[in-house]
């Protein structure tokens, strides 16, 4: 049923990609643009299968990874993916996106193949090894390999998307993600429970299949490292289709190129030293405030979806099984809809301004988060809700702010580094929010959404700074394309508003 479901909602998905081409784009140029992001799209899914399997290794695996050491392993991980986008970030725009999607597809695959190694090596007697200094190394080194994937993706799609249709995009992109942690949590569980020795459930023909297929009957204990070697196998299988059909650009697939109309569109040349580009960023006041408002989204984003997984487990949610039990549907479906209602709020009602739909979004997980204070421990229905409603609203917060604001106002030639300072710091936060929330929740579950509701206040103030802004190149766009006069007045508290005029096109014109 959860396949037909996702099924679905991907040809629904499909289907608005090719209903919204505001530019009159060809026919042939609309297909050959779907398999490109689908066939990469596709490969970034399975990357966050191989990112979040994590979570699903530490349940299965229990008391031999405690709270403490999966907030140690996740935090140092993610750290060192918010780090690592100051060295890719910059190759990639070098290097193009094709090439940076290969090598994180490829590098991705080895570590999870090697983190498997280590939990085939620890279950089967190797307890010699400290399980948690070496899958923190792994994984960090799985990070950084992934954040190859984050900027890639942003950099062949600001060539191949106009400002108009990024709302679209990051619309797009928040399906991808939200189909990579229904893949992570709800396939990496159910490949989880049927590698157990004894399985406590019953267990679908698929995943009887695979205890035949892997020998599991015959074995001396659950053999949870296929969490990990199994996203590795497909991964390859990914890597080998982006390498046959994946174009950096509309150039290198016969078309012409086209002018997205984004802070590039000013620039004949961009210096692509490394020092340069990160320069380009970080005194760039509108990127730093995309960046902070990515931070606080990051902190909220994995504070639920990791953390709900692992209090639902620990704490029994009496009538609220659901969730739990179809924890990685809930948030495909709801990061879908959180990722649309953001796109198109930005694209339909804010004339491509992505500050107003992210500052709505932030507003909205601040309401949920107190929810959450007062739902802990006795509402579990309750705490479900507004935990599955909150990512809803925190992909539409990523989706905007990572997979499109840093395009527009990093510009296509240097997208890859503005959404990777941008995406690495959602992992710094996410960072933080592990470590402390392995501490914290270990003290008190009460301390959970208490930590989390000033991040989500923070974060709507922050995205309400950047309510007007535009690239400059988008304003003449709207001005002289689309008939809408965009102006800016300052006032004497020196804030900006911007008024808009459609005008109407007559025969004299």
């Amino acid at each position: 049923m959860d396949l037909v479901i996702v099924g679905v909602t991907l040809l629904i998905v499909v289907g608005l990609y090719f209903r919204n081409n505001p530019l009159g784009h060809s026919p042939k140029f609309m297909w050959h643009r779907f398999y490109n992001w689908f066939a990469m799209g596709m490969t970034y899914a399975f990357l966050y299968m191989a990112r979040y399997n994590l979570s699903v290794s530490k349940n299965a695996l229990g008391d031999m990874m405690s709270k403490q050491d999966f907030g140690y392993i996740f935090g140092i991980g993610t750290i060192t993916y918010g780090l690592s986008f100051l060295l890719t970030g910059p190759m990639v725009d070098r290097m193009g996106g094709r090439k940076g999607m290969l090598i994180a597809a490829v590098g991705s695959s080895i570590a999870n193949i090697m983190m498997g190694g280590v939990v085939f090596y620890f279950l089967n007697g190797g307890r010699d090894l400290d399980l948690t200094i070496t899958m923190t190394a792994l994984y960090s080194l799985n990070m950084f390999f992934q954040s190859y994937g984050a900027v890639s993706i942003i950099k062949v799609k600001a060539y191949w998307f106009h400002v108009r249709e990024r709302g679209l995009f990051g619309a797009i992109f928040g399906t991808l993600i939200s189909f990579g942690v229904y893949f992570a949590f709800d396939w990496g569980q159910a490949i989880a429970d049927a590698m157990k020795l004894e399985p406590n459930k019953e267990l679908s023909s698929f995943q009887q299949g695979l205890r035949t297929m892997f020998a599991v009957d015959v074995g001396t204990t659950d053999a949870y490292w296929f969490v990990f070697l199994i996203p590795a196998g497909i991964l390859l299988v990914w890597a080998l289709i982006d390498l046959l059909l994946l174009k950096d650009s509309p150039a290198h697939a016969n078309f012409d190129d086209f002018d997205p109309h984004d802070a590039s569109s000013d620039e004949e040349m961009v210096d692509l030293r490394i020092t340069a580009l990160l320069k380009r960023i970080f005194t760039n006041p509108i990127l730093l405030t995309v960046a902070l408002v990515d931070f606080t989204s990051g902190i909220l984003r994995n504070g639920i979806m990791q953390w709900y997984f692992v209090y639902a487990k620990e704490v029994p949610q009496i009538g609220a099984e659901f969730f739990k039990e179809n924890w990685g549907m809930l948030l495909c479906i709801t990061g879908i809809i959180g990722g649309f209602t953001g796109g198109l709020m930005s694209d339909k009602l804010f004339q491509s301004r992505r500050g107003p739909p992210a500052a709505i979004l932030c507003f909205t997980m601040a309401i949920f988060c107190s929810g959450m204070i007062y739902a802990i421990p006795d509402k579990p229905v309750m705490l479900g809700t507004c935990a599955v409603l909150i990512t809803l609203s925190v992909i539409g917060v990523h989706s905007l702010m990572s997979g499109t604001a840093a395009a527009d106002f990093g510009g296509r030639k240097a997208t890859a580094t503005a959404s990777g300072i941008v995406d690495g710091c959602v992992y710094l936060g996410s960072g933080l929010q592990s470590i402390s929330l392995g501490y914290l929740t270990s003290k008190s579950w009460t301390y959970w959404p208490l930590f989390l509701l000033p991040w989500a206040v923070l974060g709507t103030l922050l995205a309400m700074r950047i309510w007007h802004s535009l690239p400059e190149a988008t304003k003449r766009y709207l001005k002289t394309v689309e008939r809408v006069d965009v102006t800016e007045v300052r006032t004497a508290r020196g804030k900006i508003k911007v008024t808009r005029s459609t005008k109407v096109t007559t025969e004299n014109d």
